[in-house]
C-alpha cells in the first residue's frame, strides 16, 4: 500500500508561507522546486522545513527555492498537486516562470534558464540513450544484425530524441519564453526539413539567400541554435502581437514570424550557435586532451557540490553537443566518480553506524544510487549530516576522477551514471571507466570507515534495562532544590533535575511521542512508550514571554527520538528581558521502566541529581 504523503505535503506547504505564496512548483529527480512570491517567508522556515520527516535538506538555488524529498519526491509532488491549485510549472505557459527569469545575477538567470529548459527533457534522453547503449552491446557481441529491420526500427526509437533534439528544445524553450509553441516548432522545425538537410553536404557548405551568402550546418542534435532562436523570436512576437491586427492575427503571426526567424537563424544564430557550441565542447576536450588529470580532479571531486548547489544541469548541453559532434563525451565518466563516491559513503557509514536508524537510512539510499544514480539521499542525509563521509567522498570522487580523465575515459550516449547504464561506457576505454567507478566506491566506503564520524548513540542496554533519558539542552545540571521557583524546588509537578543552558538549542530528551506543546513554546510534554511522562520547562515565568523567543518544531502527536533536535530559544534575549533561562526536567508520572539513567548534552552521567525517593526506588 502507498504511503499516505498528506501529513507532509500540508506542512511543507505551510512553511514555505501557503498556498497563496507559490507562484509554480515542479520536481526534479529528487527535489520539489517551488518559485515563490516571497522567498523570506520561506527561508525563515527553513530549519522547521529541514526537520520535517520525509525532508533530506532545503537548498535555494537557480532563483528557486528548493525542498529535497529523495526517491519518493513524485508522491509527494503529486500529493501536493491533488490538494492545492498550484501551477504545475512544467504546464504552464511560460508565466509562472517569469519571476524566475529575473531573479538573481546573470549567472544565475543562466543556469536557472538551461535547468528549466532542460529538466523536462532529461527522462527522454536518459531513456533513449540507454537504448543506443544496448544496441551497441547488441550488435558487438552479434547478438542483433545492424542490418536488419529489427534493429532498425529500434534504432530509430533510440536516435529520434537525439536527432530531433533541437525540436524538443524549441517546446520546452517556448514555454519558458512565453511563445507559442507551435511557431516555435515550424521556426526550428525548418533546419531538419529533409530538403534544407539534403543541402547540408558538410558543415561550412556555402548557398546563397536573395544573393545573400548563407553558411550551412548540420542541426541535428544541436542544443544552442534552437534555444537562441526562440529566445530571440519570444522578443519578435511581443512586437508582433503590437503591430499585428487581431483579425488577421491567426494567420499573419506565423508567416511573418517564419519569414524573419528562419532566414535569421540560418544566415546569423544557427551558424554562430553551432560554433558557439563546437567552441565550448572544443575547449572542454581541449582541457580534457591537455590536461584530463586536473580536468578529472576537479569534476570528481567538485561535482558534488554542484548538486547541493542546484546548478549541476547547466553542464548538461555540453555534454549533449559532445556527443552530438564527436559521439561521445569525456566529463560523463568524470562524474560518474562522483556518484559512485557518493555510493561508497551509504556502505561506509553502513558498516561504521551503531544506529539502525542510521544503517536504514545508508542501506535504503545504496540501491538507488548503486542502480538509478540517485544521490541526494546520501548527500544530504549523510555526507553533509556527518561530515567527515562528505570528506572522504570529495578526496576518492577527485582521484577516481582525475583517473578516468587521464585515460580519456568516454561515454558513447547520455546517461545518469550507475550499475544499470554500464552499456553507455562500453568501448575501448571500458575498463578504465570499471576500474574508476569501483576505485570511487570501495574507496570511499573505506576512507569512509576509516574517518569515521560522530552521531548521538542510543546506550547499549541489556533488554528492560529501563528509561534512558538526556537533559533537553546543553549547559550545567542542577538540582530541582537549586531552582528559584517554590513550584519546581518543591517537587509539586514531579521530580527530575534542571538545566542552567549554554546554547538555545532543544533536543527531545527521551525516544515517545509528544502529548502537549504550549502555545508559547516554552514547555513541552512527552511520554516514553512504556507511559512514563516527562516535562521540560525552558526558563521561570517565560510564559510571559512574547512569541518568536520559543520556536518549537514538533507538535503534539509526533514521534521523536532521544537526542533529535526539535526546537531552539533566544538564550540572550531571555537574559536580555531579566528572566531566568534555568531549564527544567520534571517527571510528572511514576517511572514505568525497571529502572532510570539520565546523561547530560555532554554525556555524563547526571542520575544522582534527581531525588530517589519520589521516582519510587527507579534509580538503582
Amino acid at each position: 500500500m502507498a504511503k499516505d504523503y498528506s501529513k507532509l505535503a500540508s506542512e511543507i506547504i505551510a512553511q514555505v508561507g501557503g498556498e497563496q505564496n507559490i507562484v509554480s512548483l515542479y520536481h526534479c529527480i529528487t527535489r520539489l522546486r517551488f518559485k515563490l512570491k516571497d522567498v523570506e517567508l520561506a527561508r525563515k522556515n527553513k530549519d522547521k522545513i529541514q526537520q520535517l520527516d520525509g525532508v533530506l535538506s532545503v537548498i535555494e538555488g537557480n532563483g528557486q527555492f528548493q525542498v529535497v524529498i529523495g526517491n519518493h519526491v513524485a508522491d509527494v509532488f503529486q500529493t501536493i498537486m491533488s490538494k492545492y491549485s498550484i501551477q504545475n510549472a512544467l504546464e504552464s505557459d511560460g508565466d509562472a516562470e517569469e519571476s524566475t527569469e529575473k531573479q538573481g545575477n546573470v549567472f544565475i538567470r543562466f543556469f536557472n534558464v538551461l535547468s528549466a529548459i532542460f529538466n523536462p527533457i532529461i527522462v527522454a534522453l536518459a531513456g533513449a540513450g540507454m537504448l543506443k547503449a544496448l544496441l551497441v552491446v547488441f550488435t558487438t557481441y552479434h547478438l542483433m544484425d545492424a542490418e536488419g529491420s529489427t534493429y532498425k526500427i529500434l534504432a530509430a526509437a533510440g536516435n529520434s530524441v537525439f536527432y530531433f533534439l533541437p525540436l524538443f528544445l524549441a517546446i520546452s524553450a517556448a514555454r519558458i519564453f512565453k511563445v507559442n509553441m507551435f511557431i516555435a516548432l515550424a521556426i526550428v522545425g525548418a533546419l531538419l526539413e529533409p530538403n534544407f538537410t539534403a543541402m547540408v553536404t558538410e558543415n561550412g557548405v556555402t548557398v546563397d539567400f536573395f544573393g545573400i551568402p548563407a553558411v550551412l550546418m548540420g542541426y541535428s542534435g544541436t542544443v544552442i541554435p534552437a534555444i537562441v532562436s526562440i529566445y530571440i523570436y519570444s522578443h519578435l512576437e511581443r512586437l508582433l502581437k503590437r503591430i499585428i491586427p487581431k483579425s488577421i492575427e491567426i494567420f499573419a503571426l506565423s508567416l511573418v514570424a517564419l519569414l524573419i526567424m528562419v532566414p535569421l537563424t540560418v544566415l546569423i544564430i544557427g551558424p554562430v550557435g553551432v560554433m558557439l557550441g563546437d567552441g565550448l565542447g572544443n575547449a572542454m576536450n581541449f582541457i580534457s586532451d591537455k590536461s584530463g588529470l586536473l580536468a578529472g580532479l576537479l569534476i570528481g571531486g567538485g561535482w558534488t557540490f554542484l548538486v547541493m548547489i542546484g546548478i549541476h544541469w547547466g553542464v548538461v548541453p555540453i555534454m549533449v553537443n559532445n556527443l552530438a559532434v564527436y559521439g561521445y563525451d569525456t566529463l560523463r565518466p568524470m562524474i560518474a566518480a562522483a556518484t559512485f563516491a557518493s555510493a561508497g559513503v551509504a556502505l561506509g557509514v553502513f558498516l561504521r553506524s551503531r544506529r539502525k536508524e542510521t544503517k536504514g537510512l545508508a542501506l535504503s539510499s545504496l540501491l538507488p544510487a548503486l542502480l538509478g544514480g540517485i544521490t541526494e539521499p546520501i548527500v544530504y542525509g549523510l555526507s553533509v549530516k556527518f561530515k567527515k563521509p562528505l570528506i572522504a567522498q570529495t578526496i576518492v570522487g577527485a582521484l577516481a576522477g582525475a583517473f578516468m580523465g587521464m585515460m580519456q575515459t568516454k561515454a558513447i550516449v547520455y546517461v545518469f551514471p550507475a550499475l544499470t547504464t554500464l552499456p553507455a561506457f562500453f568501448g575501448d576505454t571500458f575498463v578504465y571507466y570499471l576500474i574508476g567507478i569501483a576505485f570511487a566506491f570501495f574507496g570511499t566506503a573505506i576512507l569512509t570507515y576509516v574517518l569515521g564520524f560522530e552521531e548521538t548513540l542510543e546506550p547499549v542496554l541489556e533488554e528492560g534495562a529501563g528509561l534512558q533519558v538526556m537533559t533537553p539542552v546543553a549547559g550545567e545540571a542542577i538540582t530541582l532544590d537549586d531552582v528559584k521557583d517554590e513550584v519546581f524546588s518543591s517537587r509539586a509537578m514531579g521530580d527530575g533535575l534542571a538545566v542552567y543552558p549554554s546554547a538555545g538549542d532543544i533536543y527531545a530528551p527521551l525516544t515517545g511521542t509528544v502529548v502537549t506543546v504550549f502555545p508559547t513554546g516554552h514547555a513541552f510534554g512527552i511520554q516514553s512508550a512504556a507511559g512514563t511522562e516527562v516535562l521540560v520547562h525552558i526558563g521561570l515565568d517565560t510564559v510571559d514571554l512574547a512569541k518568536g523567543v520559543f520556536e518549537i518544531s514538533v507538535k503534539q502527536g509526533d514521534q521523536v527520538v532521544k537526542g533529535q533536535k526539535i526546537g531552539t530559544f533566544d538564550l540572550a534575549k531571555i537574559i536580555e528581558k531579566g528572566y531566568d533561562p534555568t531549564t527544567m526536567l520534571v517527571f510528572t508520572s511514576v517511572i514505568k521502566e525497571d529502572a532510570l539513567t539520565v546523561v547530560d548534552q555532554a554525556k555524563k552521567d547526571v542520575t544522582a541529581l534527581v531525588a530517589n525517593d519520589l521516582l519510587k526506588g527507579a534509580i538503582s
